[in-house]
């Protein structure tokens, strides 16, 4: 089974929580410890209390995918900003002068992970960067101790954004593994029935029409290319002996559009390239070109493709001028058993996360549009 959206980050969110329970712990310690070295002894109080409290909120929000966002990602270095400048007035600089910890020692590092495993090595950093330099702002002497503990935070922003971004990858890899796993058992399946009913009937025909003259020997021809190719198909390779593309690579989706271009249908397409991966790109010529062939049998005419890159999602457009589709028809046919929009172009679609609008109006044509989101599932 794949995993859940982000379930290889979970982890790191989990041991996030236990670090700010553990440097919570020890700010407590450090405080007991220092308590008489305290300019307001009080007031360090109420700020541990307050650390108590948002080390409980981030460990509930951080816990749901949903939460994991920019409102509770600022709030969380705006809260360990403001501890960490309560310092110099809570402690008293006289105290931070005699060697007594800041009030967010380890802790104040919270937000620092957190950017980073939400949105890797850059975030992490630029929160590092912010963190540190509130901390080097509440000491009058800056030795090399304080540019110790900023280093280190860099490096923790840098190396747990890093691995929170490894995690990500490892996981889509492990998410295409198993689609293709799944892709290649299901072709196993069909292939297995398909070899006995569909294969032997276009085998059979090629025979026997092999001779005929007319219309019988190029229907005859037509199943021998289709009895190869659905060979091909169901063994792995292409129509000329070669594996089977990679199916992640981008092709322009222009180039597969263009072969359906005639006299009868007329093409229009952005003048750079539409690339997306090969897998979306051929699904989405597949479904169009189902589209053009209910144009040639039930509309007639002329028919117009137009092509939209709208950056996150590409748009197909299959316009008619014929007599429209009629009311219920689409539901008629499926039930008949004529999957030709259901599967060929509806289904194609939904596969890969997009949409399908038909619209259709008696002696009005008909125009399908085909959206599919860049990066499709």
């Amino acid at each position: 089974m794949p995993s859940p959206p982000g379930g290889f980050e979970v982890p790191l969110w989990r041991a996030l929580t236990v670090f700010r329970l553990a440097s919570l712990a020890y700010v407590c310690a450090l405080a007991v410890r220092d308590a008489d070295r305290y300019a307001h002894p009080y007031a360090v109080g109420a700020l541990i209390l307050v650390m108590m409290a948002w080390t409980g909120v981030t460990a509930i929000g951080y816990a749901r995918p949903d939460w994991r966002r920019w409102p509770l990602l600022l709030a969380d270095l705006v809260v360990v900003l403001a501890v960490v400048l309560a310092t110099p007035w809570v402690v008293g600089r006289a105290a931070l002068g005699h060697g007594v910890p800041t009030m967010g020692v380890a802790w104040m590092a919270g937000p620092v992970l957190a950017w980073a495993v939400a949105g890797g090595r850059r975030r992490g950093t630029v929160a590092a960067v912010l963190v540190a330099g509130a901390d080097l702002a509440t000491r009058e002497r800056i030795g090399q101790s304080s540019f110790t503990g900023v280093i280190l935070m860099l490096l923790a922003g840098v190396v747990v954004g890093h691995v929170a971004r490894l995690a990500a990858s490892a996981e889509e890899r492990l998410q295409r593994a198993v689609e293709l796993e799944a892709a290649t058992r299901e072709r196993e399946r069909l292939a297995r029935g398909i070899h006995d009913s569909v294969l032997q009937v276009l085998a059979l025909v090629q025979r026997r029409g092999a001779d005929l003259p007319g219309e019988a020997g190029e229907l005859a021809r037509l199943a021998g290319e289709q009895e190869a190719a659905l060979r091909a198909l169901i063994a792995g390779v292409g129509p000329a002996g070669t594996s089977i593309p990679d199916l992640a690579e981008a092709v322009d989706l222009r180039t597969l559009l263009g072969r359906y271009a005639s006299a009868a249908v007329a093409l229009s397409a952005p003048a750079t390239p539409v690339p997306l991966p090969r897998r979306v790109a051929g699904e989405l010529a597949a479904a169009t070109g189902a589209a053009l062939d209910n144009v040639g049998r039930h509309a007639g005419g002329r028919a117009w493709v137009l092509i939209e890159d709208e950056g996150e999602t590409v748009t197909v457009s299959i316009r008619d001028e014929g007599p429209g589709i009629p009311d219920g028809r689409l539901t008629e046919a499926a039930a008949q058993g004529r999957l030709g929009v259901t599967q060929s172009i509806r289904g194609r679609v939904a596969d890969l996360g997009g949409t399908v609008r038909i619209v259709s109006a008696p002696d009005a044509g008909t125009e399908i549009e085909l959206t599919v989101p860049r990066s499709a599932r």
